[in-house]
């Protein structure tokens, strides 16, 4: 029986966007479905009593290392957002739009693209507009679309699901509800989808 790679994320989660550009590929090798899971990272810290580890100077400064150097080991673009810390919530309301609407092929990559290769402020809505316009997405239905109560509630109840399920940040997969939290865990979730991890 083929397995589900379920992946709660918040774009304003750098490590969220390294695992980001490997997930779809481990499904793949694996046969897996994946199912990309928007949640607001501020609401799950909030309930978990937890914080951005860009709260504690040090592990600030270890992460500036650290980011970089996985992004030279999947080999791909990355830069730190000299906006962050950006409120995400326009965002990940905009994810679940997407989801329900159709358009999340889109929008998804176009807002890590914008956050952490292209470093834009993502805190403005007007550059969230422009980079919804260049993706071919309709930026207007966008600021109507994140204020309508369905879009609202799925992410609620997304990040809700997340918390109940012992999710205390992101990224955070879920392989036959197993629990991994962080980038650095993708080797385990791979062998997980494989049924080979004991």
């Amino acid at each position: 029986m083929a397995r589900t790679l379920e992946f709660y994320y918040d774009y304003g989660s750098p490590y969220s966007y390294l695992a980001d550009t490997q997930v779809e590929a481990i499904a793949r090798r694996c046969g897996a479905e994946l199912v990309r899971k928007p949640m607001l990272l501020g609401g799950v810290f909030k309930a978990t009593g937890n914080q951005s580890p860009a709260a504690l100077a040090e592990k600030s400064a270890w992460s500036g290392f650290d980011m970089p150097m996985w992004a030279r080991h999947y080999g791909v673009p990355f830069q730190r957002n000299p906006f962050f810390p950006v409120n995400t919530l326009a965002l990940m309301r905009g994810a679940a739009a997407a989801q329900i609407d159709g358009t999340f092929e889109r929008y998804h990559p176009a807002m890590y693209k914008a956050m952490w290769v292209d470093g834009r402020n993502l805190n403005d809505i007007e550059e969230v507009a422009a980079v919804l316009t260049a993706a071919g997405l309709d930026a207007q239905k966008f600021g109507q679309r994140i204020q309508d109560q369905d879009v609202k509630d799925r992410l609620k109840a997304v990040t809700d699901e997340a918390v109940a399920r012992g999710v205390f940040g992101a990224p955070t997969s879920f392989v036959d509800g197993r629990m991994f939290f962080g980038n650095d865990r993708l080797a385990f979730v791979e062998l997980a989808l494989k049924g080979e991890l004991k």
